[in-house]
Order: C-alpha cells, then sequence, then structure tokens
C-alpha cells in the first residue's frame, strides 16, 4: 500500500477517535450541565418558582390558597412536612430531588391557582340563614374588625356587607356569602368566639384581663379587690377579696391552680385556709375568717383573701386544677 495512501488512512482513524472523544465529552458536559440547572429554591428567596412552588404545596394541604412570590415561614413549614413525608430534610430548602417528588405528586398549577383568582364555592351561609353558624360567624368578623353591629344570629344586610368587605380584602369572590373559601380564612384568622361575644354579654364591673376572656379562669383583679370567676368570656360569680401587705405582696401574673385542699391549715403560720387552691408556691385563693371579721384593716401573707364563705365554697367545687388564675390590676 502506498505510504501515501497509510497516512491518509491513519490520520483517518485519529480523526475518528478524536470525534468519538469529543462527542462523549460533550454528552457528559451536557450531563453535567443539565444537572446543574436546577438551583436550589431557599428561604427568603422571593420568584415566580417560589409561587409555583406555594400552589403545589397547597395542592397537598400543605400551603394556604393564597400564594405570593415570597418564601416565608408558612412556605418553609409546608416544605418541612413534605420533607419529614418524603425525605431528606433540608432544612426547607427545595433541592432538586425534593422538587422532582414535589412534581411527581402534583398537577400544573392553573393560571388562575397563580394569580390568586377564584371561583365562588356553594354557598355553606348566606343571606336570610339564621341559627348558631350565623352566631359564630358574626363574632369571628367582630374579632377582625368587620361587624360592629350586634351577634344577632340572622344572616341580614348587616352580614352581607360585612362579608363583602372580609371577602375583597382578601382577594376572594365578592358574593356576601360565606363559602367553605371564606370560612376557612376566617377562621385561620380568629379564635373560637367565646359565649360572651356569641351572646353580647358585657362583664360587669371594671374591664376584664385579655387572658381572663377565653377558657376558665379566676380573675384577680387588684385595683377593684375582686376575683371574678369566669368561663368563655362569663363573669359566673363575683367576690371580694384582699390581698398581701408590701412586704408579703401577692404575685401579680397568669398562674394555674396546682393544688386544692378543702381543710387546709398553714404549716408556715399555723393559721387556717379553708378552701385553699394554690396557683403560685404558697399562695392560694381561700377563706379568710380575719378578713371576715375585720375587713381591709389587715392583710394577707400573700395570699387572695375571700371573706364570703358560701361563696368561696362554691368556687371551690368550680375550679379545677389546671384552671387559669390572672392577677392583675384593671
Amino acid at each position: 500500500m502506498p505510504r501515501r495512501l497509510v497516512a491518509l488512512l491513519l490520520a483517518l482513524i485519529c480523526s475518528l477517535g478524536t470525534l468519538s472523544v469529543g462527542v462523549g465529552a460533550g454528552t457528559a458536559s451536557a450531563d453535567s450541565s443539565s444537572r446543574a440547572e436546577f438551583a436550589p429554591i431557599r428561604p427568603g428567596e422571593s420568584s415566580w418558582r417560589v409561587r409555583e412552588l406555594q400552589s403545589r404545596l397547597h395542592q397537598l394541604g400543605l400551603h394556604s390558597e393564597v400564594v405570593t412570590n415570597r418564601y416565608d415561614a408558612e412556605t418553609r413549614a409546608g416544605v418541612a412536612r413534605f420533607q419529614r413525608r418524603h425525605g431528606p430534610d433540608t432544612a426547607g430548602v427545595v433541592d432538586e430531588r425534593t422538587w422532582t417528588k414535589l412534581l411527581s405528586l402534583t398537577t400544573e398549577p392553573t393560571p388562575e391557582a397563580l394569580h390568586n383568582v377564584y371561583t365562588p364555592g356553594r354557598p355553606l351561609l348566606e343571606r336570610g340563614d339564621s341559627g348558631m353558624w350565623v352566631r359564630q360567624v358574626q363574632a369571628r368578623l367582630q374579632q377582625v374588625r368587620w361587624y360592629d353591629a350586634k351577634v344577632s344570629g340572622r344572616y341580614t344586610g348587616t352580614t352581607v356587607t360585612a362579608v363583602e368587605g372580609f371577602q375583597a380584602k382578601r382577594k376572594i369572590p365578592v358574593t356576601g356569602q360565606v363559602d367553605r373559601r371564606t370560612l376557612t380564612r376566617l377562621k385561620d384568622m380568629t379564635r373560637e368566639p367565646t359565649k360572651a361575644e356569641l351572646f353580647n354579654i358585657v362583664p360587669q364591673g371594671p374591664a376584664l384581663d385579655p387572658r381572663c376572656q377565653t377558657g376558665r379562669a379566676m380573675c384577680v383583679d387588684k385595683s377593684s379587690r375582686s376575683l371574678r370567676w369566669v368561663v368563655d368570656g362569663v363573669v359566673l360569680r363575683t367576690v371580694e377579696v384582699r390581698f398581701g401587705s408590701d412586704e408579703l405582696p401577692t404575685r401579680e401574673g397568669a398562674f394555674a391552680v396546682f393544688r386544692k385542699s378543702r381543710d387546709h391549715v398553714s404549716s408556715l403560720y399555723d393559721t387556717s385556709m379553708p378552701f385553699a387552691m394554690f396557683f403560685s408556691g404558697g399562695q392560694a385563693v381561700h377563706y379568710s375568717p380575719d378578713f371576715a371579721a375585720n375587713g381591709y384593716n389587715g392583710a394577707s401573707h400573700g395570699c387572695v383573701n375571700v371573706r364570703d364563705r358560701a361563696a368561696v365554697e362554691w368556687l371551690f367545687d368550680e375550679v379545677q386544677l389546671g384552671d387559669k388564675v390572672i392577677v392583675y390590676r384593671s
């Protein structure tokens, strides 16, 4: 074979080898580039893909229906719950594995979902309805300052106007009717209404501390020298009380009853403390014979003294361990 032909064949073989290597390198480079294309989505990021992330989390019940561009605390909580279920936990960072799993479990968000454009749902409550559910909605609307009339339990024009205002503020279709979306959003923004809120019961005497408005509480007001037994915002009993001296003051703050002793006698002062309900160390609410006899010409050793024996006996039977004791000044 002529040398020139051999040289040409060798050159051709070398070029094919180089081309093969180049193609392989190009493929590897492309694969690497493909893998590098996904940038993790991190807390604090503000972008359109955060909006898609939130919308997909909403499909799984891990985010509210309202989506934004901001990777905020709600988004992080949803991602954390998703990663606990499907792994791995990356401290709220959406890596490629998390994103791929999320895509496999959800559908492409609609333009309406991504832009918070909703269609009205079936009405659960509307004009003309009445009853406890209407009271609940009116009381919750009062809490967020959209309803300023009395809670009546009747779905009238005033309620319609309040619901419309609430819906418009939150970009919910404005119908004046309460659908599932409106009710869910309202519940998320409010707490369970108290009996006082549901039935327009105004507490007697000085203003109650807000901590007394919910649950079961002995609401002890140093300013009015009163103890009010309050359940769900309704004052059921009021008694006169006195407190400790400047040297042994009654502690102020939020406490809970941790011990009850019907016929208690103080081991420290060797004095009778009937119907004692302890809330802070050795301090308790209890009946005081001295208070009954001498009124405010005296003081306790830090306890809350009650001078009405029948009232404190009734209270002792009503109060349960764990009930709140709020000591404050109005």
